[in-house]
């Protein structure tokens, strides 16, 4: 049996040391697994309100914790206000959305279990430096579903 090698990452940094911007954030990856039933864990910094929009992973479940600042969460029917030290985890198969609702900086650790295409689909979207597009086909190849727009904060 081979053992994984011990991985540490300071903060602020990214375990390839590359830089992935999402427009309102910017994303680190902090854990991914060579393998795609492994784990992706990446944090996500915000300077702005806002999140992407409303889909489901069809072989990932996702789990929020807040780190920072103060965020927004509907899983299924259900809405959430989450602060520093709240988590949440959001099934696969079941449509979510999220955004950063607070003033000034948000931090939140999002993991996926397992990783599937998550690696892919962030290095894609990350290329624009905005949050990913409202395209279905997008979001498709990378095992999920588009299923609306992002939250409205104010």
């Amino acid at each position: 049996m081979s053992v994984p090698p011990i991985l540490k990452v300071a903060a602020g940094e990214d375990q390839f040391g590359e830089f992935r911007g999402l427009g309102v954030s910017l994303i680190t990856f902090k854990v991914l697994s060579p393998e795609p039933d492994g784990l992706l864990v990446l944090e996500n910094t915000f300077h702005a309100k806002g999140g992407p929009g409303r889909h489901l992973h069809h072989e990932q479940d996702e789990w929020f914790y807040v780190v920072e600042g103060e965020f927004i969460i509907e899983v299924g029917e259900e809405r959430f206000e989450l602060k520093p030290g709240d988590s949440l985890l959001a099934p696969r198969r079941i449509p979510h959305v999220w955004a950063f609702a607070g003033e000034g900086t948000g931090r939140i650790l999002v993991t996926f279990s397992p990783a599937g295409k998550m690696e892919a689909f962030f290095r894609e979207v990350t290329k624009a430096n905005a949050m990913p597009p409202q395209n279905p086909e997008l979001w498709r190849a990378h095992g999920m579903e588009l299923m609306g727009p992002p939250l409205a904060i104010e």
